[in-house]
């Protein structure tokens, strides 16, 4: 029987990861191998005295991030969307955007089996590309040009319309899951070796209905990884182990490109600021009449305490060194459409299922360096979850000459990474749950 099970899922990976290929992704402009640093210094350098070898000056900069999530539920957003409200960029201007999504469509057999479409993601980009440069002077193109999104393959063309005032340095989707990430454009110039890694953990154990789209990227000298996750649903006991499932399953099959002198990170918590934002799925380990209670009267401490997802945390194993700022908003999940009422609170309505809300739609954070400032919802009745958002403050090193990266702290953590080995092939062991 495990033979029988294992073909299957050896030929999936084989044809998906054709498709998940790390240089597989969207973006405003090109890149190429001429955008790392050399290793070669070049002669008309000054060359390296004893006290510029020994020399490790740290130079940081603090830039703002915005991070959101959103499960849109299968529905195409209308041209009407206006995702400014939530963005606030007049109270809260941020320097770089990390846009979430889940289920950017209908998770059926159609999508999850067939051709990757783009349509849906190029139409959610269109709309952050309006959003981004509402109320800015950007330039002088007609207003169809300055919100069409162009796709493109490893960096290998670009778009020459593009308004200058933020720029996608990265964007990706697998099946319904997208994530996109826009940046000033006067820091495009110190983005280097952006790439994606796709992880499915729906169907068979590997297919994109469930699992995760994860970024990378450097600024300046730190490296970013953004990890946009779709986890296991299912409200009842013991459905949270297939969501610690999941996170393990995309924690250890991420890789990434190492890059030509192979010092760049290889894995998820191997990157100097690491986020993970998503529909998440963890729920409220509460009887529903006493969640739905709880909701009512706005007791956001004694939910807390019993959410799947802060025991996990405050346990520390599948989430050991993960953090979470403070909840301090109504559950986002479940709506009724273009409602404010959640799911199953109307006895009118005999027979539907009984939903108890959740706190489904998260953003937690690994490492240092990162400091959460807000963490709030949106209020979009687009789909049965509201949208979560953060802004952090991120540290960033800058002008780090070459000769002085041989001293820093993350050479010497780059050259544990020789331990690890980049995964041309993902397999799907001990994964044989045939789930949506």
């Amino acid at each position: 029987m495990p033979i029988e099970v294992m073909w299957p899922r050896l030929i999936v990976n084989k044809i998906l990861r054709r498709r998940w290929d790390s240089s597989n992704f969207v973006a405003d402009f090109p890149y190429s191998s001429e955008d790392s640093p050399s290793e070669i210094q070049s002669s008309d350098q000054e060359p390296l005295s004893p006290k510029s070898v020994f020399e490790d000056v740290k130079n940081t900069k603090k830039y703002k991030v915005f991070v959101s999530t959103w499960n849109v539920g299968g529905v195409a957003p209308p041209d009407t969307l206006d995702m400014d409200v939530w963005l606030d960029r007049h109270n809260n201007p941020c320097d770089i955007y990390v846009f979430g999504f889940q289920e950017i469509v209908p998770l059926n057999t159609g999508n999850v089996l067939g051709a990757e479409k783009n349509r849906i993601s190029m139409k959610w980009n269109s709309l952050i590309r309006a959003a981004l440069h509402k109320n800015t002077n950007t330039s002088a193109q007609p207003q169809n040009q300055k919100n069409k999104f162009y796709s493109i393959k490893g960096g290998s063309s670009m778009n020459s319309n593009v308004p200058m005032g933020f720029q996608c340095i990265i964007s990706k989707n697998m099946v319904g899951i997208l994530i996109c990430v826009w940046v000033k454009s006067e820091l495009r110039q110190y983005i280097q070796h952006p790439s994606v890694s796709c992880v499915g953990c729906g169907i068979m154990g590997c297919l994109g209905n469930k699992g995760a789209v994860s970024v990378r990227f450097c600024l300046h000298e730190t490296s970013f990884c953004f990890v946009c996750g779709h986890l296991a649903s299912g409200g009842k006991e013991g459905d949270e182990k297939h969501r610690n499932s999941d996170v393990a399953e995309i924690l250890s099959r991420t890789s990434f490109p190492r890059g030509p002198l192979y010092i760049l990170p290889p894995k998820i918590l191997d990157h100097d600021r690491v986020v993970f934002l998503g529909d998440l799925n963890y729920r409220i380990s509460l009887s529903e009449a006493t969640t739905r209670s709880l909701v009512e009267n706005k007791e956001w401490n004694t939910l807390l305490e019993n959410d799947q997802l802060r025991v996990e945390l405050m346990e520390g194993k599948i989430f050991e060194g993960w953090q979470e700022g403070p909840i301090k908003f109504s559950p986002t999940y479940k709506y009724y459409p273009n409602s404010d009422a959640y799911y199953g609170c109307d006895q009118s309505k005999k027979g539907e299922k009984r939903r108890s809300p959740a706190w489904c739609d998260r953003i937690i954070w690994f490492g240092k360096g990162l400091k959460q400032k807000k963490y709030d919802r949106g209020e979009s009745r687009l789909s049965d979850h509201r949208p979560v958002w953060a802004i952090f403050t991120v540290e960033v090193n800058t002008s780090r000459e070459f000769k002085n990266c041989f001293l820093s702290d993350r050479f010497e953590r780059r050259r544990s990474f020789e331990a690890f080995s980049s995964c041309d092939e993902f397999f799907c062991s001990g994964r044989a749950s045939f789930r949506f």
